[in-house]
């Protein structure tokens, strides 16, 4: 199955759940608000006819007028002719013999109505039974009091006493009193409708219930459509994303993605693109390189191939100058093939290190010692400025930084011309140690800098390749450096030449 026929599935059944579950909750807050809205209903036309009631009692004086007398009560009042009018019914045609057929009402289980009539009679006469509901009203009385008001309404005195209807009403019946000015004449007692209605609340429900039908059909048709364009939407730009991941697997970098909106999808393009620029550079990164390392490699040689030659051809005869040349250029190729090991073995994080508390202050000492003598003889003065009185200790491996430090020192020896000196200083900032090395003219360019740790690199307008290297004692150094959790970079030298500086951060026990 597709990701596309996936995420439709998805969203279908998402929608149709969301439909089915609105229409399970809708019928049950139907089946429980309505009734409330009923008694509601009921209610308000009980206090319509509060005031014809009050007047009646007015006229009498007492409310001996109404007992035994229900039909009466519900005539004052007023409120089966409100309530039909309510529920469509025609006053003079209260069987609805010219209304033509029913409204539809759903088949559901409920007493006959001779067994309603009689448990309504039973109510009436059982004298112990406060908690029984009215039953549901017959046909012909369900035309003339569709409310069922009169069956479940009681008129109480100001003592308490019935005065008319059911004597004993539920305990959570509705109470609405009767006060004349500051005088309490009475209270009517309505009590609550059974969950069981007649034909007013099931003709409603079942229309409620087709309608939500229909309506829930014309949603699940309109969310199954908007489900496959939302589908068909997120499958576009992830078929365009394995397009491109198989083009780049085939090693074309050159078409990027097309980034629409700034979603995650958008991010992600975007992302995706910055890794195609990657490689690419990686990729041209990788061929200059082979061909850098061809080209240092090919110099000796040939070199080495051209002297040999030239004694076996006797051009040249065997002396120690001869043999001076040879080893030179030998020392030169050893050096290169050492270096590109270092360097294997360093980004491919294989140097070994063997981590312990060192004194950074002893390992700068030690290389100026080491160097001084070499660069005196190239014409440079190699000088420890300044440096923190005391221990600067770290946590590192003594023999890397050593090598850290020679490469630095041989890379300033290399691209510094004579005469002119080197300074080291150290100092102490942000819980680390700083250590600058820099050289006088002459220097590099502003955006030549950052490149100056790239494999086989070199500035060519400023820096001199016949007296340099093969441009990879930088990478190591950076290599190193990183390894011991510190930084490096190269700036500007106030000297006019490099400065290269390292961070290292201090050891836990670190003293000044």
């Amino acid at each position: 199955m597709r990701l596309i026929h996936r995420l439709f599935l998805a969203f279908a059944t998402l929608s149709l759940a969301a439909i089915i579950s609105f229409a399970v909750i809708q019928r049950d807050s139907f089946r429980r608000g309505f009734l409330d809205y009923l008694e509601g209903v009921s209610l308000q036309l009980l206090e319509q006819g509060r005031e014809p009631l009050i007047a009646q009692y007015r006229e009498h004086s007492n409310w001996d007028f109404l007992r035994g007398s229900p039909r009466r009560l519900i005539d004052i009042l007023g409120v089966n002719r409100a309530a039909r009018e309510l529920a469509g019914v025609n006053a003079s045609d209260p069987q609805g013999a010219g209304r033509g057929p029913p409204p539809p009402r759903f088949e559901r289980e409920r007493p006959p109505l001779e067994e309603a009539a009689k448990a309504r009679r039973d109510s009436n006469q059982e004298a112990n039974g406060p908690q029984r509901r009215p039953p549901p009203p017959t046909s012909r009385r369900a035309a003339e009091d569709p409310l069922d008001i009169g069956g479940r309404l009681s008129l109480f005195d100001a003592q308490g006493q019935i005065v008319v209807g059911p004597p004993r009403p539920p305990a959570d019946s509705l109470e609405l009193a009767i006060v004349d000015g500051e005088n309490v004449l009475g209270r009517l007692v309505l009590a609550r409708l059974p969950t069981w209605r007649g034909a007013l609340d099931e003709a409603f429900a079942a229309a409620l219930w087709q309608r939500a039908l229909l309506g829930g059909a014309v949603v699940l048709a309109f969310s199954l459509f908007l489900a496959w364009l939302l589908a068909r939407w997120l499958q576009r730009p992830i078929s365009e994303l394995a397009d491109a991941a198989q083009r780049m697997a085939a090693g074309d970098y050159s078409t990027p993605l097309k980034q629409r909106g700034s979603d995650e999808l958008a991010a992600l393009a975007q992302q995706f693109n910055r890794l195609a620029v990657t490689l690419e550079t990686h990729r041209a990164s990788r061929r200059q390189w082979g061909a850098d390392i061809a080209h240092e490699l090919r110099t000796p040689l040939a070199i080495l191939r051209g002297e040999i030659q030239a004694l076996q051809d006797g051009v040249r005869q065997f002396s120690p100058d001869t043999l001076a040349s040879l080893e030179a250029e030998t020392d030169r190729l050893t050096q290169l093939v050492e270096d590109l090991y270092q360097l294997a073995l360093s980004d491919a994080g294989a140097l070994e290190y063997r981590f312990d508390t060192v004194d950074l202050a002893t390992l700068l000492r030690d290389a100026v010692d080491l160097h001084q003598a070499n660069l005196a003889d190239a014409g440079l003065q190699l000088i420890l400025t300044t440096i923190p009185s005391g221990s600067l200790l770290i946590n590192g491996d003594a023999r890397r930084l050593a090598q850290l430090f020679d490469n630095l020192i041989a890379n300033a020896r290399s691209y510094t011309d004579a005469p002119g000196r080197v300074e080291i200083a150290a100092s102490a900032a942000d819980q680390g140690w700083v250590v600058t090395i820099d050289d006088t003219p002459p220097g590099v360019p502003a955006d030549a800098l950052p490149k100056l740790f790239e494999r086989m690199y070199r500035a060519e307008t400023s820096r001199n390749r016949a007296t340099g290297g093969a441009g990879l004692g930088l990478s190591i150094a950076r290599n190193i450096v990183e390894a011991h959790n510190g930084f490096i970079a190269a700036s500007s030298s106030p000297l006019g030449g490099v400065r290269m500086t390292i961070r290292l951060p201090q050891s836990t026990g670190a003293n000044s």
